[in-house]
């Protein structure tokens, strides 16, 4: 039961969720995730809760408790991730600290209790039972096809990179010290019950991740236990803690996360450097040099107010402008998200059926994968460069890396490059005036494989 002091958060009632489903392996229960649509995935998560409901009330506002009393849920959550699955995907060739991490919350303090190269599951095990070591599993959606399935389609749903660590901590113990995050949480319990408390921000909507001290954070706004089957949401910045009960099981729960560096100033930061380059081809001010020695000065005042009124002039022309570029983080998240999942039949990506005519309009099969930029031509080394419509796409991403960064060994040579997502390019006089609005474009070519 929950200590006193804390109070539950707010509670969607218990829930029977709809029997639409994708085919799924015959070792898994059925799926009450709906596979027909993003919106439907995000709605079967948060059912019985409304989208609407959701990101007027919820959404980087304040936590979400759904607890469900549904048998069926309680199993599906459980073949997400179980304790079992370690042995199996420890002879994968996994390592710690890039795989895997032990760790253990010792006086309010993170204890990391990794050992060198490869993970041995004996020895994982014996950390779990003996040392009380919470393992924490990075980025399961690699290897488990239900959580590859689920994490593309809110991708495609958020248009954010959307990843997931498991977290495993046997009775009586606690794995991370109070924290909060920079990223959106769902949390998924999977496997024995955990112990939650949840405190006041001290920095709202954070963009770091950062640790605080139970002595500063006050009491619990929120207190409660989550059973396998029950959910969880909390806004980036909310300071949380959990353990194990001691006396019950061992608990396994997945994070879902979504949203980091991805605000409007992100935005901001990505769609400003094309706006003040655009706009200095047509205003002579901004192209006229800064004072001579300005880099070497600490009172820049003066130049200040200069600024100001440039940026008062951009403001302008931003209002009137119909394309804004947002070039860089399109392609880190095109780059870096996950393929489509695409099961075990032939090849969708395999060219078949009639070759297109010359004038033949042509749909992307898959339209969440892909997205259009208008920018200078990348492989002309010559000094005017015309611009070009780019379309990037995630289908060739590879899943085993998703969420991963490029530190591993062989990354110069297979890792992630602009070259290896950029599937087609044409000169703007190819593209209807409405592609910069993504509805549409008209291109002629003999073949399209996206």
């Amino acid at each position: 039961m929950p200590k006193k002091g804390g109070k539950q958060a707010e509670t969607g009632k218990k829930i029977h969720v709809p029997c639409k489903r994708a085919k799924v392996e015959a070792s898994c229960p059925p799926s009450p995730m709906n596979y027909v649509s993003p919106d439907s995935v995000f709605e079967s998560l948060i059912f019985p809760i409304k989208q609407e409901q959701f990101f007027k009330e919820y959404w980087e506002q304040k936590p979400l408790l759904i607890q469900r009393d549904d048998p069926s849920v309680a199993a599906y959550y459980q073949s997400l991730f179980q304790l079992m699955d370690l042995k199996e995907l420890s002879s994968h060739g996994l390592y710690y600290g890039r795989d895997v991490n032990i760790c253990r919350c010792v006086n309010g303090k993170k204890k990391v209790l990794n050992k060198d190269g490869k993970v041995n599951y004996m020895q994982l095990k014996r950390d779990f039972d003996q040392k009380k070591a919470t393992i924490q599993f990075h980025q399961p959606q690699r290897f488990k096809d239900e959580l590859w399935k689920i994490q593309e389609k809110l991708e495609c749903y958020f248009g954010s990179l959307v990843g997931s660590n498991v977290y495993i901590t046997p009775p009586g113990s606690q794995g991370l010290p109070p924290h909060y995050d920079d990223v959106e949480v769902f949390i998924l319990q999977l496997e024995g019950e955990k112990h939650w408390r949840l405190y006041k921000p001290t920095v709202h909507l954070a963009r770091e991740y950062n640790v605080e001290l139970e002595d500063q954070i006050g009491n619990p706004t929120h207190e409660f236990i989550l059973k396998p089957g029950d959910l969880l949401y909390f806004p980036r910045g909310t300071i949380h803690q959990a353990d194990t009960p001691l006396g019950g099981s061992y608990s396994t729960h997945v994070t879902i996360s979504t949203y980091q560096n991805n605000s409007w100033g992100d935005f901001l930061l990505d769609a400003i450097p094309g706006l003040v380059f655009d706009t200095a081809k047509e205003d002579l001010d901004l192209r006229t040099s800064i004072p001579r020695q300005l880099l070497m000065q600490v009172d820049i005042a003066d130049s200040a107010r200069r600024l100001s009124s440039f940026l008062r002039s951009l403001a302008d022309r931003l209002e009137n402008t119909k394309e804004l570029r947002s070039s860089d983080m399109k392609k880190d998240f095109i780059m870096n998200r996950l393929p489509p999942f695409l099961g075990n039949g032939p090849d969708p990506l395999a060219p078949g059926g009639k070759l297109p005519k010359l004038d033949s309009k042509i749909r992307l099969q898959f339209k969440d994968h892909a997205i259009i930029t208008v920018e200078p031509e990348q492989e002309n080394s010559d000094e005017i460069r015309k611009e070009m419509v780019y379309i990037y796409h995630s289908l060739k991403n590879r899943r085993e890396r998703h969420m991963m960064g490029n530190e591993d060994d062989d990354a110069s040579e297979e890792g992630i490059s602009e070259d290896s997502v950029t599937s087609l390019r044409f000169t703007r006089d190819h593209a209807y005036s409405g592609m910069q609005r993504n509805v549409g474009i008209s291109i002629n070519l003999t073949r399209l494989k996206l």
